[in-house]
């Protein structure tokens, strides 16, 4: 009897061992293929972790006879196990969604829809034939056009009629001069939100065909040569969508990240998403180049176009990008299980106007995901407007990396690793990434955090990509020039507060 134990026991002890093993193995196969960890951690780590199977292997098998004995250490290895186990997991998921962020290959979803009244009898294609059909005769000719064939292609006939921007067209569709209207839907929430429009474009419309066809993504990083040595602009491009990354929309925050990993300095440079500029981009999908318009339309043509127009405007260069949107943030600050921000006295807001009845009070406050959502978009209950709209959502990314960078990372990490998966998206390489994490790691440098914000004064001009005036923020040169100075004194190993005027510069009282 006791040999059948002592045999039941030596095939139990020698399954155990196998699978410490290979969870050990499991677990090790992760933290090399992830290849974040510095030397002098990877190492160590590794030895202790074959050094724990040895222990475990010898004793398991060869030297434990007591009852006792072997319970423990067979709790113990169970527990080392699972550890390995779990930490592997964790790790792998880490990898997965670095390699997903950093997929900057396919395609950006397009989709142009026909709409019609609400009230109306339209319910296809087919229900407007020989009806007319509002289009833009300059504006996103690209996406028209194939919103025009596809027509073609069902065999539908249509009389089209021009208008030369959305809210005339809009316009004419409420007021029967057209039985339907061509519109990218990017385009839909700039009608939507027209303070000179006595309805609501979205809610009293109704999408009866939709066009869907891809463009090439073009964003690719002008990368340094070593990123823990040499300094680096990174644009973050918040779209004000929800959902999935695959469309793009208007960039609602449009902020500079200039990082000198040398200095341990790191500059956020915030610019207005109203502030008028002159577009760049490649037109051959519709985007009016050289054309006048708020830098948040920009955002329409992808990050590429936001990124060549910020460039030109400060005279830099910016080696990556990243793109996030409403989703995004909410996800990430809930994963994160919340962040602090402080506001000062005198900007109390009670009601956020998408805050659902919350706000925010003096002092420290607890936000969660939509509560910081809300917060990052406030401008109308400040007297200032945008200018504290982008303090706001400089705050708001400080207490992202605050929490993210704080020891209770740890209990939220695996729902943090899903919320970053696909919640953003970057063009800045896995490699580049990794070897980013290994100098946290290893140097553990203490990061300085500055913070920059472009000004101008408000007017209403024309924006290109509405086609009609609009309210915008004129640059102020002054502030454009001393931001170019203070990311130029970040780069070269300085602080940006050592650059605090330069030489003024008389903006001019007229824009073409």
């Amino acid at each position: 009897m006791r040999k059948k134990k002592y045999n039941f026991y030596m095939i139990f002890a020698i399954v155990l061992s196998v699978l410490l093993f290979i969870t050990s193995v499991f677990l090790l196969y992760q933290i090399f293929t992830l290849n974040m960890l510095p030397t002098k951690l990877l190492v160590p780590i590794s030895i202790v972790v074959l050094l724990l199977d040895v222990i475990f292997i010898v004793l398991l098998n060869f030297f434990l006879q007591g009852n006792v004995s072997r319970f423990f250490f067979i709790a113990l290895a169970v527990v080392v196990g699972f550890t390995y186990s779990c930490g592997g997991f964790y790790l792998m998921k880490t990898s997965s969604m670095f390699n997903e962020v950093t997929n900057t290959s396919g395609k950006i979803k397009n989709t142009v829809a026909v709409l019609v009244l609400n009230d109306s009898n339209y319910k296809d294609l087919q229900d407007i034939e020989n009806k007319t059909v509002g289009v833009l005769a300059a504006i996103d000719s690209y996406g028209t056009n194939k919103s025009l064939d596809d027509i073609d292609k069902e065999g539908v006939s249509i009389e089209k009629k021009e208008f030369s921007s959305v809210k005339e067209m809009a316009v004419g569709l409420y007021e029967s001069q057209v039985d339907a209207v061509i519109l990218n839907e990017t385009y839909i929430p700039n009608v939507s939100e027209d303070s000179e429009l006595d309805w609501d474009f979205q809610a009293t419309t109704k999408i009866i065909h939709e066009t869907v066809f891809y463009t090439e993504k073009g964003n690719t990083a002008k990368s340094v040569d070593d990123i823990t040595e040499h300094a680096f602009n990174i644009l973050i491009s918040g779209n004000d969508t929800y959902g999935t990354l695959d469309t793009v929309s208007r960039s609602d925050v449009n902020m500079l990240l200039t990082v000198n990993p040398t200095t341990g300095t790191i500059l956020m440079t915030s610019i207005p998403r109203d502030y008028y500029v002159t577009t760049e981009c490649e037109a051959q999908y519709g985007c009016q180049a050289g054309a006048m318009d708020k830098l948040t339309h920009t955002g329409v043509h992808g990050i590429e176009t936001t990124q060549a127009t910020l460039e030109n405007l400060l005279g830099i260069d910016i080696n990556y990008t990243f793109r996030v949107n409403f989703s995004s943030l909410v996800d990430i600050v809930d994963a994160l299980g919340g962040i602090e921000v402080t506001v000062e006295p005198g900007y109390a807001v009670p009601n956020l106007l998408h805050g659902n009845g919350r706000g925010v009070t003096e002092g420290v406050n607890q936000l969660d995901g939509e509560l910081a959502l809300a917060y990052s978009r406030e401008r109308y209950a400040y007297e200032e407007g945008d200018r504290q709209r982008v303090k706001n959502q400089q705050q708001v990314l400080m207490g992202i990396i605050d929490k993210a960078t704080s020891p209770t990372i740890i209990t939220n990490y695996a729902s943090l690793m899903d919320a970053l998966s696909g919640a953003f998206e970057t063009n800045m390489s896995t490699q580049e990434i990794q070897e980013l994490v290994q100098f946290q790691l290893n140097d553990s440098p203490s990061w300085k955090f500055e913070q920059y914000s472009l000004d101008g004064t408000g007017s209403t001009e024309f924006c290109a990509e509405l086609g009609n005036n609009a309210y915008v923020m004129i640059p102020d040169q002054n502030t454009v020039n001393l931001a170019t100075k203070k990311i130029q004194a970040v780069i070269d190993g300085q602080s940006a507060d050592s650059v605090n005027s330069i030489e003024p510069v008389q903006n001019d009282e007229t824009t073409e």
